[in-house]
């Protein structure tokens, strides 16, 4: 099995190799600042696939808790249901009425520890679900985050195709330094709640 590796920051990287042998100091500017911002493009969209696997492995786990949880709850049931059918015996049959209230008794008093178990899973199903809802939004912020980058990548480009005798050369790249800071706001914000 191959695995393909992102060559995007490497490509940035010879782009802003081959500025550096030109004449013209705005393209060296602009592809250091590419170079800077495929880099954070990179980071951004490492965590935004670690809090994809996060959350799913939050909604894995709270699938299993329910799970626990329903096995618990049947448990107490079953139970609950014995003790029921010991009591209604006791009542039809008075010549056995203790030893069918002792069994009563016994399976009643048995019904605690899954009662216990059931609401303890439960709680953390609820825990795990909360989770994984915070992990999705931090992926939801870090999927912005990282469009937002590359959008700036591009918009810097702009400033490297222009002619040189363009007045307005040096906006895109004004640009685009904006976007990639505000990318890295929305990406350190994901963090931030």
């Amino acid at each position: 099995m191959s695995v393909d590796l992102p060559t995007e920051p490497f490509d940035h990287a010879d782009h802003a190799k081959h500025a550096a042998h030109s004449e013209d100091p705005l393209l060296i500017r602009v592809s250091a600042t590419i170079a800077i911002l495929a880099v954070a493009a990179a980071t951004v969209g490492s965590f935004e696939t670690i809090e994809t696997a996060n959350a799913i492995s939050e909604k894995n786990q709270a699938v299993i808790e329910q799970n626990e949880a329903n096995d618990n709850w049947n448990l107490y049931q079953a139970k609950s249901i014995k003790k029921n059918m010991y009591e209604i015996a006791a009542i039809t049959n008075p010549d056995r009425k203790e030893e069918f209230d002792k069994q009563a008794r016994r399976y009643e008093s048995e019904q605690d520890e899954p009662s216990n178990e059931a609401k303890k899973f439960t709680s953390q199903s609820k825990k795990s679900l909360q989770n994984s809802t915070a992990h999705e939004t931090r992926h939801h912020h870090l999927t912005i985050a990282v469009t937002v980058l590359h959008v700036s990548i591009a918009i810097a480009t702009i400033s490297i195709i222009m002619p040189k005798t363009m007045r307005w050369r040096h906006a895109p790249w004004f640009a685009s330094m904006a976007l990639g800071a505000f990318g890295a706001i929305i990406a350190a914000a994901a963090y931030a709640r």
